[in-house]
């Protein structure tokens, strides 16, 4: 049996991590804590994009801000997730800096998943990442 060239690539690539986050700067600095420790990501500004992306991509897992504009936050996210894409329920990480908001701690709790509170670390999510979806091959 051979593959074609792209299943053989495919096999060879890692499947990106779905970063959503909206604040450019956050993002930036997720996106490269994450590449210098080996996942590729892609990259969308709000939980909305991210659906649609999640729609017809593959991806090791999601990493999402919990509040981003468009009317989708990352509990949203987590319950599409869990609906439509149930191979990646168990590697959803929210972030939040609103830890303070009654109704952000309820819905964090509610989805079950990992979260990691803003400011944090670079080796705090890194570790939350590496336990939920794996170390970067």
């Amino acid at each position: 049996m051979t593959l074609s060239a792209a299943e053989s690539a495919s096999a060879q690539s890692p499947l990106p991590v779905l970063l959503i986050e909206d604040e450019p700067a956050v993002m930036d600095l997720l996106r490269t804590t994450l590449e210098r420790s080996g996942y590729t990501v892609m990259c969308s500004g709000s939980g909305a994009e991210g659906l649609r992306l999640l729609e017809s991509g593959r991806f090791l897992g999601v990493v999402s801000d919990m509040r981003t504009p468009g009317g989708v936050d990352g509990a949203d996210v987590h319950a599409w997730v869990v609906q439509y894409r149930p191979d990646l329920a168990s590697r959803v990480v929210l972030i939040t800096g609103d830890i303070a908001d009654e109704q952000t701690v309820t819905k964090l709790r509610k989805t079950g998943v990992p979260w990691v509170e803003k400011p944090f670390g670079v080796q705090q999510l890194i570790s939350v990442v590496q336990q939920t979806m794996g170390k970067a091959l």
